[in-house]
């Protein structure tokens, strides 16, 4: 009976463990790094070509 006290205990203490680890890590955004969309190419009015570019 004893030895089974200790394997349930020794369970629950790495369940409870493994529990603790898991979780959401936040990080906040770093402020160089500015929010950018990249644009594909497309034509404009007029039969002009805009080629694809980061905009900002």
């Amino acid at each position: 009976m004893r030895r089974l006290m200790l394997i349930g205990l020794g369970l629950a203490v790495m369940f409870s463990a493994s529990l603790s680890l898991t979780g959401c890590v936040v990080v906040a955004p770093r402020p160089h790094y500015a929010a950018t969309v990249w644009t594909p190419g497309y034509y404009a009015p007029g039969g002009v070509w805009i080629s694809g570019h980061w905009r900002g």
